[in-house]
């Protein structure tokens, strides 16, 4: 059962609207899309290469576009890159991406498949019900001189070179491997064309040459139109990626990122980037984020709790977005006794061990190393049970076990309960 609503009856209004309000979409390959979404119902779809064993938040905002296609009454979709995670997309990287082996592609798109089966509705009854397919079906078999015949005879390498996705490497060095991965994905989009009819392509801005691409392809091998729309990514006001975070990534895995961890980061997000938030990553409706993201000074933080409940629920589901906010109530309100807040147990024998705050912190992992643990204290940023630690070389004793737990605080935000045991 999907956490995203999908009520409402299909082409109500025009979707290309709905993602222009809402402030997704970056560039379009006609004019003429708005029209075609309007009058009839599209086969579309989004690429997700599996480079980790989970989603982050950047596939949420291209989860959210197809989830807003879908409402609308079009048919998402959903292509797993087993055949070109083989490759690696060099868009927006300055160096060449790790080579992952065929089993960790594998696992990595069995992961995918169980993440995004919560987001779209794929009930096989309805005629927009979503596809989920793996181009490593077709693109592991490939014959390379067959493939290069029918697909690389219509691609210009000065064409190609002026992309981009290729020019930013050309200086470190592009990797013929690399090289081939336009190709590749505007193979995927051809042969979508032919056993779905898929005649649209979506994805993030990094994408745009190789959409290009695609519909190119199609239209000199199907003598079809085909169509493109690229989304913003998902940027902060200062211009710097958003869903970075001092462990890495914003993962959609509960296990990676914990649904509170996950809570906080919305709730933390600047003032100026909630407004953007809830157009993107909610459903609410715009005239609900334009109260919301009009509010100002302290009443800001309403609409970021809102933002933070309402992702949290879409991702995690509505009981982990209520522990989540109850948690983070708790710790502003000066409590913090939750269950969804992160915690690590330890024995009395480890506390003993490792007796120094310091070490305690990248047990926890609240610091990545001592060296950053040392920075924090001397910068008057570690507490223990509220307490400012002022000495790196500080101990812990039972004298600090409180019902049973140490609380730790990293700055304002960053909480880790200790659970001492027997």
């Amino acid at each position: 059962m999907t956490n995203f609503d999908l009520k409402g009856s299909p082409m109500e209004k025009n979707v290309f609207q709905t993602l222009t309000e809402r402030g997704f979409i970056k560039q379009i390959t006609h004019e003429g899309l708005e029209e075609l979404l309007g009058k009839e119902k599209v086969s579309f779809y989004i690429g997700f290469d599996p480079t980790a064993d989970s989603l982050h938040v950047g596939h949420f905002v291209a989860l959210m576009a197809m989830a807003h296609m879908q409402q609308a009454g079009h048919r998402p979709i959903v292509l797993l890159g087993g055949g070109t995670g083989m490759v690696g997309d060099p868009s927006g990287k300055t160096d060449m991406r790790k080579m992952l082996t065929t089993e960790t592609i594998d696992h990595n798109v069995a992961q995918f498949r169980k993440q995004i089966g919560k987001f779209l509705d794929f009930s096989e009854d309805k005629p927009n019900g979503a596809i989920m397919v793996d181009n490593g079906e077709w693109l592991r078999p490939l014959n390379y001189i067959d493939f290069l015949r029918e697909v690389g005879a219509h691609f210009s390498v000065n064409r190609m070179l002026t992309a981009e996705c290729y020019k930013r490497r050309m200086e470190k060095g592009l990797t013929f491997l690399e090289f081939n991965y336009m190709l590749m994905q505007a193979y995927d989009f051809l042969e979508l064309n032919r056993r779905y009819g898929c005649k649209l392509e979506l994805g993030g801005d990094d994408q745009w040459s190789n959409i290009l691409a695609g519909a190119d392809l199609i239209r000199r091998k199907e003598q079809k139109e085909a169509y493109g729309l690229t989304f913003k990514l998902l940027l902060k006001s200062d211009g710097k990626k958003m869903g970075k975070t001092e462990g890495g990534a914003l993962w959609l895995d509960p296990e990676k990122t914990s649904p509170y961890q996950f809570f906080q980061y919305w709730r933390n997000v600047d003032d100026a980037d909630v407004k953007n938030c809830l157009a993107l990553l909610t459903f609410l409706p715009m005239e609900e984020v334009e109260r919301l993201g009009s509010l100002k000074d302290a009443k800001i933080n309403e609409a970021k709790e809102r933002l933070a409940f309402e992702i949290t629920r879409q991702v995690h589901g509505e009981e982990e977005a209520t522990k989540a906010m109850a948690a983070a109530r708790a710790l502003f309100s000066g409590g913090g006794e939750d269950a969804a807040m992160p915690s690590t147990q330890v024995t009395l024998a480890e506390l003993e061990q490792s007796k120094l705050v310091i070490d305690m912190l990248t047990k926890t992992g609240l610091t990545k190393s001592r060296g950053e643990g040392r920075r924090l204290i001397s910068g008057g940023g570690i507490y223990v049970n509220g307490q400012k630690v002022e000495d790196e070389f500080q101990e812990l004793s039972q004298a600090d076990i409180q019902e049973g737990s140490i609380m730790l605080r990293k700055g304002k935000k960053g909480f880790h309960k200790v659970i001492v045991i027997d």
